[in-house]
Formats: C-alpha cells, structure tokens, sequence
C-alpha cells in the first residue's frame, strides 16, 4: 500500500465511492455518526467493501493535523489526462476553460482552487512539476471532493505550454493587479479561455506575464491590495462563468 493515496473527509470520499474507483481500505470511526457519515457507510456497503470501525484516535494518526470527519480511505492515485491529452481536447473546442498555476505552493489552495474551477466549469487545472503544491490528502479534502471529478495536469515547462495553448486558439489571460491590467470585466471571456494564477507571494513569473495575451485585474474597493489566491481565482472563475450565461 505504500504507493496508496489517503483520501479522508466526508466530500472526497463520498465523490471517490460515487466515481467506481477501486478502494483498497476504508476506516470509519466508531460510534454514532451524522447523518452524512452514514451515508459513507451506505455507499460503502453498496460496493461490498470491507469497513473497518476503528476509534478515532487511529483516523488522527493516520492524517495528522487533517480534519478527518470520521473517515479515512486508501486508494490508488487517480490516472487522468496528461498534457498530450488536454491539447487535443482543447483543439476547436470553444467552450475552453482551463486554470493554470504558476508555482501555487500552498495545497489548500490548490484544492480550494480545484473546487472553484469544478464549479465554473472549468476542465481541468493545470500546474507546474516543480515548485508546486502536491495532490495531497490536505488538497482533496479542500476541494470538497473537485479532485476526483477534474484533472489535474502537471508540464514541466509553463511557458511552452502557454504557447501550445496559444497555437490552440485558446486566449491566454494571466491575473495580475498591476498598472498593465485590464479590469475583468473589460474583458472578453465567452472564447476559449486559460486563465493563469500566480505563486501566493510573488505572483506571475516575469516569463509567464511575457507568455500571457493579457493580464486582467480584479478591481476593489478598499485599502486591500490584493486577496489569496485561491479566492481571486474564484472571483475571476465566476467572471468568466457570468459572461458565458449572458
């Protein structure tokens, strides 16, 4: 089982029994449960696992410092598309909408983004090998079980592969809340789309703006200069969902 992924969490467990996807252990905690508990239990006992009730203090250590909601699972990591993937479906397809990471570290952001991206339609997130936060159980858990549903595509060179997506016909805008930003809304986002957030400290790389058709901004109205990334991914991700209803 060393090669296992730990799922825990009401969300993602329930997307993960829901998906069919082979589950090689599942832990529930002993005791009585909520209603939503129960329904782990039920979808678990529909696919003939094997449940093993144990005290809660086993789930803790099994995740540490995650919140575990009385449930804990090993599986195997999820195969999805790969960049060779992702490009030929992007290819003449004009409701295009991927998010791209630029060195985002933080694995509740990466899975507070996958959510968002989930939400507004999005088909898949795209981030970095290098100096990126990893799919872990922490990430899952924070995407409110998004990770299960939509692909998450790692390149090894971003600018070259914000170039492929260019040569795709698919208009690549980069968030950024600086003089040479167009407010969102001043922006046509109904065409095939990539929209690219940057790192939590340092935002875009100076090569991934070079490599953006646009940079976009969200405008505020207050003192704060600028929000976490992960809720400015969801602000711009709604912009863009609010534009294709119109």
């Amino acid at each position: 089982m060393s090669d296992d992924t730990i799922l825990y969490g009401i969300n993602p467990v329930r997307a993960l029994l829901e998906s069919g996807r082979p589950v090689n252990q599942i832990k529930i905690a002993n005791g009585k449960g909520n209603n939503r508990l129960q329904q782990i239990v039920d979808l678990a006992r529909d696919r003939g696992l094997n449940i093993q009730f144990v005290e809660r203090t086993a789930l803790d250590r099994m995740v540490g410092q995650g919140v575990h909601q009385g449930v804990v699972v090993r599986t195997a990591p999820r195969q999805g598309l790969d960049w060779g993937g992702l490009l030929d479906a992007v290819e003449d397809n004009p409701h295009t909408l991927i998010v791209v990471l630029d060195e985002v570290e933080d694995p509740h952001n990466l899975g507070a983004i996958m959510r968002s991206a989930e939400a507004f339609g999005a088909m898949a997130v795209v981030q970095t090998k290098d100096r990126s936060a990893p799919l872990s159980a922490a990430a899952i858990k924070a995407s409110a079980g998004a990770a299960e549903r939509l692909d998450l595509v790692k390149v090894t060179n971003l600018a070259r592969a914000l170039e492929q997506l260019q040569k795709a016909n698919v208009w690549v805008v980069g968030l950024a809340g600086d003089e040479e930003s167009v407010p969102m809304g001043d922006i046509d986002f109904k065409g095939p789309i990539a929209l690219v957030l940057g790192n939590e400290g340092r935002g875009l790389r100076r090569l991934t703006r070079k490599h953006c058709d646009q940079l976009a901004a969200i405008p505020m109205q207050s003192a704060v200069e600028s929000l976490n990334v992960s809720v400015a991914g969801g602000v711009a991700l709604y912009e863009v969902a609010r534009q294709r209803a119109e």
